[in-house]
């Protein structure tokens, strides 16, 4: 059994106790003692959050030098290169970390938070050269999607080059970019491409990413792709069908204004099938993630209908009972859950393992 420093004091000094009033043999209360071990400071937790830390604060300072316009005009003034030596100059920087965070991955594998952050600056160097490139070799066409496509080449390169999954995530963000921005080029900027609107076209994108990660499972050297590319696609895929489920295939507001809850209700139900059977094929796999994906967003499904439904039909105190009362059941099933585990581990350790 595994405590924190302090409860396993209080334990201590309540055995002794009991030893001391005769309540508890010494023998029993040692075998307690020896089953009890001090759950340690988890370390590796505080280093992945010190730098998602550090590194929202440097884009923070960033955002907020750039915003201050005094500054804005030093840097115009102090930079008055063109953009494409600017481009170059970035991919110079993307290029030394990345050799930098190379060399130092290779002398200091276990510093994993530290050298993926400084393959997050790499990342952005990368695209601050690209949007410059962009300015440089601009037209006035307006076909911005094609710099995202180029980004999502260079990230999907660098990421399996370098065996870096966070680059390799990019590469998944950016080529989405690029889709979302390429199919409203190609139509014109209107609501559909090909008769689909943007959540609907997300749907498909979502699914082919889905089912693209699962060639990266049966490839050895690409196996660590796999899941940041399974949980990228099941994203895509679960965001898009909970808008859709919302806004339905309509071109705009007025058409989506019109359209009554019945004519909505069919996507709430793909919503709904879409997480039943990732649930199903979460628990037939025995893969946590789509069990996650799949409960999470079947909750969000069923609580968005509840909204729809009822938000002006109810009395406001009556809708939030029932909302705090289902959120009460969920809470009390989840911990007896919890408990039932907790207690499966501490009758067989090695179920703990295999989980």
């Amino acid at each position: 059994m595994q405590l924190s420093k302090k409860s396993a004091k209080t334990v201590f000094r309540t055995l002794d106790a009991l030893v001391q009033e005769g309540t508890l043999d010494s023998a029993t209360a040692s075998r307690v003692r020896t089953g009890i071990q001090v759950r340690p400071f988890d370390w590796r937790r505080l280093a992945r959050y010190a730098f998602i830390t550090a590194i929202i604060c440097v884009v923070i300072s960033i955002i907020s030098l750039l915003a201050d316009a005094a500054i804005l005009q030093f840097l115009e003034n102090l930079f008055q290169a063109p953009a494409a030596a600017k481009s170059l100059a970035l991919a110079g920087l993307a290029a030394a970390l990345l050799l930098f965070g190379l060399k130092r991955r290779r002398l200091h594998p276990e510093k994993i938070y530290s050298n993926e952050a400084i393959f997050f600056c790499a990342v952005l160097g990368i695209a601050g050269s690209i949007a410059f490139l962009g300015e440089a070799i601009d037209t006035g066409s307006g076909h911005y999607s094609l710099l995202l496509l180029l980004a999502a080449l260079v990230y999907g390169f660098l990421g399996l080059a370098l065996e870096s999954k966070l680059i390799w995530i990019f590469s998944l963000l950016s080529i989405g970019g690029w889709f979302g921005a390429e199919t409203g080029y190609e139509s014109g900027w209107g609501a559909y491409y090909l008769g689909m609107a943007y959540p609907l076209r997300f749907v498909v994108f979502g699914l082919a990413l889905t089912l693209s990660s699962i060639p990266l499972q049966r490839v050895e050297s690409r196996r660590a792709f796999y899941r940041p590319t399974l949980a990228i696609g099941l994203l895509y895929l679960f965001i898009a069908l909970w808008i859709l489920s919302i806004w339905g295939n309509c071109q705009g507001y007025d058409d989506w204004h019109e359209a009554s809850h019945f004519e909505l209700f069919h996507w709430s139900l793909y919503f709904g099938l879409a997480a039943v059977v990732s649930v199903y094929l979460g628990l037939k796999l025995d893969d946590a993630m789509l069990r996650g994906f799949g409960l999470t967003f079947l909750f969000i499904n069923l609580y968005t209908r509840f909204f729809e439904l009822f938000w002006n039909n109810l009395h406001k105190g009556l809708f939030f009972g029932i909302l705090g009362f289902s959120f009460w059941l969920i809470g009390s099933k989840a911990e007896s859950i919890w408990h039932l585990e907790s207690l499966q581990n501490r009758i067989n350790p090695a179920s703990r393992t295999r989980g």
